[in-house]
Order: C-alpha cells, then sequence, then structure tokens
C-alpha cells in the first residue's frame, strides 16, 4: 500500500490518503470483528460525539479488509503528555473531562457492557468458583446505558490543532456503567507500568465526578477479568491480583 503510514498496531496498521484515512487489518483478522468495530463507529457517530466519520469496510487488493473514515489532523494526547511533562495533570484533566462528556451520552443500539463482561469472564482461564463470584458480582452492580468507549486512554484521544478532542478506535464500545469504563482506563494505565498516571486520573476522575473511589473500585476485578480473556502471559500475574481481591471482601 501506497499510502502515509500514521499508525500501526500488531495485527493492523492505519494510513492516510488525503482527506480519509485507511484502518487495515491483517488478512486472517476476523471479519465479524472488523464489521463490530466499523458499526460501533457508526453507532456512535449518531450521538453527535466527535469521533472519524466511517465512509465504508473495503477489501484491498491484497485481499485485507480496511475501514475507510475521516482523517483527523492533530495530535494524540498520549504524544501531547510525553511532550509537555509538566502539563501532566492539565492533560489528564482534559482526558477525563472527555471521558465525561462521552458518558452523559447513550447509544442504544450498542451491545451491552454487562453482556460482554460476562461473556468474557467466562473465557477468562480463571476457575468455576471465581468464575462464580465475578458473575455474582457483576449482578449486583447497577444497571446503566452509559456510552463506554472501553479503550479509553490518551493514545485514543486526538487534539485538532483548533483544540477539539477527537476520540479514535471504538472497537470495544458499549452502553453500561460509567465507573466499569473508568475502572478499565484505569487499569490499563497500571498494565503499562504508569502507577502514578493511574492514581492521578482515579483520584482527580473520582472528585470531578463525585463517585466514590470505593465504588470504583468494585469493578476492578470485573475488567481484570475481562482483560485475561484475551491471554496475554505477561499480564496474567497483575490480573489475577486484581481478580483475587472479589475473594477477600
Amino acid at each position: 500500500m501506497a499510502y502515509n503510514e500514521i499508525a500501526t498496531r500488531p495485527n493492523k496498521a492505519v494510513y492516510r490518503d488525503g482527506d480519509v484515512c485507511y484502518k487495515v487489518f491483517a488478512v486472517d483478522y476476523n471479519k465479524a470483528d472488523i464489521l463490530n468495530e466499523a458499526l460501533n463507529q457508526a453507532r456512535v457517530e449518531e450521538t453527535g460525539l466527535f469521533i472519524p466519520k466511517i465512509h465504508e469496510v473495503k477489501r484491498l487488493d491484497d485481499g485485507r479488509l480496511a475501514i475507510v473514515m475521516d482523517y483527523v489532523e492533530g495530535k494524540s494526547l498520549a504524544a501531547l503528555i510525553a511532550e509537555n511533562p509538566s502539563k501532566h495533570a492539565e492533560y489528564i484533566m482534559r482526558l477525563i473531562d472527555i471521558q465525561l462528556s462521552m458518558h452523559a451520552l447513550t447509544a442504544p443500539d450498542l451491545n451491552k457492557q454487562r453482556d460482554k463482561f460476562w461473556r468474557k469472564i467466562e473465557i477468562s482461564g480463571l476457575d468455576a468458583t471465581t468464575r462464580y463470584e465475578l458473575h455474582a458480582r457483576l449482578d449486583s452492580m447497577p444497571k446503566h446505558n452509559k456510552l463506554c468507549h472501553g479503550d479509553f486512554n490518551p493514545s485514543n484521544v486526538i487534539i485538532t490543532p483548533d483544540d477539539r478532542a477527537c476520540v479514535i478506535d471504538w472497537s470495544h464500545a458499549t452502553i453500561g456503567n460509567a465507573s466499569a469504563d473508568t475502572a478499565r482506563t484505569y487499569l490499563l494505565f497500571k498494565l503499562a507500568g504508569d502507577d502514578k498516571t493511574a492514581e492521578d486520573y482515579m483520584t482527580m476522575f473520582c472528585k470531578k465526578s463525585d463517585t466514590a473511589r470505593q465504588y470504583v473500585d468494585q469493578w476492578l476485578p470485573i475488567v481484570a477479568a475481562s482483560q485475561m480473556a484475551k491471554g496475554k502471559q505477561h499480564e496474567k500475574e497483575m490480573l489475577g491480583k486484581w481478580v483475587d481481591v472479589c475473594q477477600y471482601e
């Protein structure tokens, strides 16, 4: 592909072609997952949130599938934090404000967060007793219908030259409980080894949203078990510690 590569991840890459970009998946990438990501993004578009608009899903000449969407000029919040460490707290608060504006919306046609967590717990590799405890905890948590990103972190927020925030990568989007989405972001920082940012984020989020830290913490074993379903061996020990919390509370 002759276009300009602007991002690369395992099994996928993003290329720019003028005013559009192509998110291109490996030839063996699950077709249903690609189509579901495009559908998620199209449904989030309907909320009015600033995200790249979907143009189409197409098969390239080499057989790979690509999601074609608007190209959004700007820098990720992750890049801005790296370039301006003195503004770390300011950028984390910006991240929180964006997340809260997202949680104020709903997209009723998206999959339910609760159903996704239930399935992920089932395939987490955990023993039956732990899965039972996690399912029981999940069933007891308040049921909401807020727009949740599912992978919300500074790399998935683009700040445009005119200071608008564009949220990208909607493959994990659901409707559900905002505090579960918050716990997920906290866990992503922890898995990246950025403990300070994880704690700063959690403290600032709970204060800004007037949410009890203890309530968000109740979601951590659930989101950790969900992450375990990905089968990443280097994460297993840390995630196991979070899951163990539910056995001793």
